[in-house]
C-alpha cells in the first residue's frame, strides 16, 4: 500500500481564490501520481466523489485558508478521505458542538472551562474526513461517529465510535508557522489489499491491511509548515483499537 499526502501553501499576497486552490490540488495530484492530470481527466462517481478512470488509486482533496491538501492511496480496494481547516474563532462553534457532537466530544471540548478551539477543530476535521471518505457532505454531519471516548477529564481517548465493517485508520495533524496561522489536518484510509505473491501465509490469509503506517507527507510549495501528529486512531472489525490523545 502506498498512502501519500501532498501539501502546498500559496503566497499570502493578494486574495486566495477557491479556483486557485482547486488548481493547486490538481497540480499536487499530478505530481503524486506522476502523470499529467487536469480537471477533465476526473469523473465523478455516484456519490459525487471524483476519481481517475482506469487507475487503481483513490484520492481526496481539501483546502482552507491558503493551504491545499491531497490524500492519495494506491492499491486494491483502498479508499481515502481528508479534511483541512484553518484554526480560527468560529462564531457558531458552540451551537455546532451542541447539535452534532456527542456528549463525550462536548465534554472534551469544554473540559478546560471555555470552548477549546483547537479541540473543536480536532473533532470537526475527523468528522468531515469520515464524511468525505463515505462520499457524504457537511449536511450529513449527524451520520459521523463520535471520535472521543467517555473517559473523564484528562483520560479521554480518540476512538472510532462506530462499527467498522472494514479496517480503518485516521491520523490527525496540527500544522503551524510559528506564531502565525495554524491548521488541523485529518486523513484516513480504509480497506485492505491482498499481499503480493510469495508473501508468507498468515492467519488472516496474508491480508495487508490499510491501517498500517502513517501517510508519507510531501510538500509541493517553496514554503512549508511545521507538521506534528497529534493523534492516531485505528479500528478493525474486531476488536476495535483505541489510542490516547497525544499531548
Amino acid at each position: 500500500m502506498s498512502f501519500l499526502i501532498g501539501l502546498s501553501i500559496l503566497s499570502n499576497t493578494g486574495a486566495i481564490h477557491k479556483r486557485s486552490l482547486s488548481g493547486e490540488a490538481v497540480r499536487i495530484l499530478s505530481l503524486l501520481e506522476g502523470i499529467p492530470i487536469d480537471e477533465n481527466s476526473m469523473v465523478k462517481g455516484e456519490q459525487g466523489r471524483p476519481f481517475l478512470p482506469g487507475r487503481e488509486i483513490d484520492f481526496n482533496i481539501a483546502h482552507s485558508g491558503n493551504l491545499t491538501a491531497v490524500s492519495l492511496v494506491k492499491g486494491g480496494n483502498l479508499r481515502t478521505g481528508c479534511d483541512l481547516e484553518r484554526i480560527r474563532m468560529r462564531p457558531r462553534a458552540q451551537e455546532i458542538a451542541e447539535e452534532y457532537f456527542s456528549v463525550s466530544e462536548r465534554n472534551y471540548l469544554f473540559s478546560r472551562g471555555a470552548l477549546d478551539e483547537t479541540r473543536f477543530y480536532e473533532i470537526w476535521t475527523l468528522k468531515e474526513c469520515f464524511l468525505k471518505l463515505r462520499g457524504l457532505s457537511v449536511f450529513d454531519m449527524a451520520a459521523a461517529p463520535s471520535f472521543i471516548s467517555d473517559g473523564g477529564p484528562g483520560k479521554e481517548k480518540f476512538i472510532y465510535g462506530a462499527a467498522a465493517p472494514r479496517e480503518i485508520s485516521f491520523w490527525l495533524y496540527e500544522l503551524s508557522e510559528g506564531e502565525g496561522e495554524r491548521y488541523m489536518l485529518a486523513a484516513a484510509v480504509e480497506g485492505a489489499q491482498q499481499a503480493p505473491p510469495g508473501t508468507p501465509a498468515e492467519s488472516d490469509h496474508s491480508r495487508v491491511v490499510g491501517r498500517g503506517s502513517p501517510p508519507d507527507i510531501r510538500w509541493f510549495s517553496q514554503s512549508s509548515l511545521a507538521c506534528k501528529m497529534t493523534a492516531e486512531i485505528k479500528a478493525a472489525p474486531s476488536p476495535t483499537e483505541t489510542v490516547s490523545a497525544k499531548r
